[in-house]
């Protein structure tokens, strides 16, 4: 007789098996992430047709099998469908989806990510029809938690180079600080300029980052004789500087964990800038493409050349 267990899950991906199965992988709460067959969801009468939908929250009863776990029950909790009628708002919620799909684990409870989850659902399905850029606003608030919740929250508050904290400049309208996606964040574009030049200067660009920081900071002499002493220097390259952003983007980005940066969101214009980094900080650490991002680039073009 096969082991039955009961768990709570969203689903977030379908694929069709068979005549008339679903394979659906599923978020749970207590197991984590988890695939498991619908058997007959794809018959016109069935009862777990729309339960195994995308985006569909259900308590389930599911049966252990030798390859694949089979769905026995679902009892719907919650849905989404605010999310299939506006195709902005679906495609984000996908490209979120994805992301989960990247840094769940199976066969351990994540209920920190299930929540996350399904509140960044809700507030993308809350979202005004008419003011459609919102969405990238709150898919960026999506991804930077994710990010948070995976350990790879990028450095926005510091340079990566000297430490030195970074404040947005709003009175110089040519302020720019620069963001290296393998370094891990921000950059002093004056500093990253100036040990480029220095390093180019010394020894014909052999000179590193590492002797160039510690030569600012030398240590006082000393009276004892240190000639048996060799100060051994590992050559470090400068970071490659993946963009540049504005003390307004920046601003945004250091606000991110703050719920409070979504209040004034039609004020800051810098929302599409900041997704675009985040994308590429992600798909970076996860070492694959976000493809839902796609959708999200094509639907917004368009929304773009509509109103213009």
């Amino acid at each position: 007789m096969s082991k039955t267990y009961k768990t709570t899950g969203i689903n977030l991906k379908t694929q069709a098996i068979g005549e008339s199965d679903r394979l659906v992988t599923i978020l749970t709460r207590e197991f984590g992430l988890i695939r498991a067959v619908a058997p007959g969801s794809r018959k016109h009468n069935s009862s777990l047709g729309g339960r195994s939908g995308m985006f569909v929250v259900n308590e389930l009863l599911i049966a252990k099998g030798r390859s694949l776990d089979k769905i026995t029950q679902a009892q719907t909790v919650k849905t989404y469908p605010g999310l299939a009628t506006n195709l902005g708002k679906l495609a984000a919620s996908q490209y979120l989806a994805e992301v989960v799909l990247c840094q769940a684990l199976s066969e351990q409870p994540q209920e920190e990510l299930y929540e996350l989850l399904n509140e960044h659902l809700s507030r993308i399905e809350e979202l005004p029809s008419h003011e459609p850029s919102a969405v990238i606003a709150y898919l960026a608030h999506g991804l930077f938690h994710l990010l948070a919740i995976a350990g790879l929250t990028p450095q926005v508050q510091a340079c990566c180079l000297t430490g030195s904290i970074l404040t947005p400049d709003f009175t110089n309208p040519d302020w720019q600080v620069g963001f290296s996606i393998p370094t891990g964040g921000t950059v002093c574009l004056t500093t990253w300029k100036r040990l480029k030049e220095e390093g180019e200067r010394g020894r014909g660009g052999e000179r590193g980052i590492s002797s160039l920081i510690a030569s600012s900071q030398s240590p006082p002499s000393v009276k004892e004789n240190t000639s048996s002493y060799k100060t051994v220097v590992h050559r470090q390259e400068l970071p490659v500087i993946s963009s540049r952003l504005d003390a307004t983007e920046l601003s945004i980005l250091q606000q991110l964990s703050q719920p409070e940066i979504m209040q004034d969101i039609a004020k800051n214009y810098g929302w599409f800038s900041v997704e675009q980094i985040l994308r590429q900080y992600a798909q970076y650490h996860l070492g694959r493409p976000i493809r839902s991002a796609a959708l999200i680039d094509s639907y917004f073009a368009t929304h773009h050349d509509a109103t213009v």
